[in-house]
């Protein structure tokens, strides 16, 4: 009876044995589930991080290489630039430096601009040569109204800024 009695006991030993393996084995299963979400919501965070990352630095490369580029004296010799491509340089009613300023790690200098009788299409384009020029220029602010002439024109006056490095 006793060897029944010990046989029995030792499979109920390894049954129970078993059943705790198992549990601790789901357990960790579980933990490691858990930890698998974790670090997938932390690559999804760094993969967002990543593209926001990589746009900026797109962003600063190019105003970068625009520093590099700036060959021009001045707000009037920029504004003259970016209108003269265009063939627009007789539509500018004038071009007033209203001063320069210092940045921190550049100057600033601002003109008044006034551009008579110009087309909406036009007025698409020389905001865009503005801020793809290869210099770095800013529109500080803009006002457009119609002309008195032609109210399919346009008059604007905005202040352009120039940025230069130091």
């Amino acid at each position: 009876m006793n060897l029944k009695f010990d046989r029995k006991v030792l499979v109920i030993s390894v049954i129970a044995l078993l059943f705790i393996v198992c549990i601790i084995l789901f357990e960790v299963s579980l933990s490691l589930k858990r930890e698998r979400e974790t670090l997938r919501s932390r690559q999804k965070e760094m993969l967002a991080l990543s593209n926001e990352y990589s746009g900026l630095k797109t962003a600063v490369d190019s105003v970068e290489r625009k520093k590099a580029i700036t060959k021009v004296e001045g707000i009037v010799q920029a504004v003259d630039e970016v209108f003269k491509s265009m063939g627009l340089g007789q539509k500018i009613k004038s071009v007033k430096s209203t001063g320069a300023g210092e940045k921190k790690f550049a100057f600033e200098e601002e003109a008044d601009v006034s551009v008579e009788k110009v087309t909406m299409n036009e007025m698409v384009n020389i905001l865009y040569r503005i801020e793809n020029a290869p210099m770095i220029l800013t529109v500080k602010k803009a006002s457009i109204k119609t002309s008195f002439d032609n109210p399919s024109l346009l008059n604007i006056t905005m202040t352009v800024g120039l940025i230069k490095p130091k």
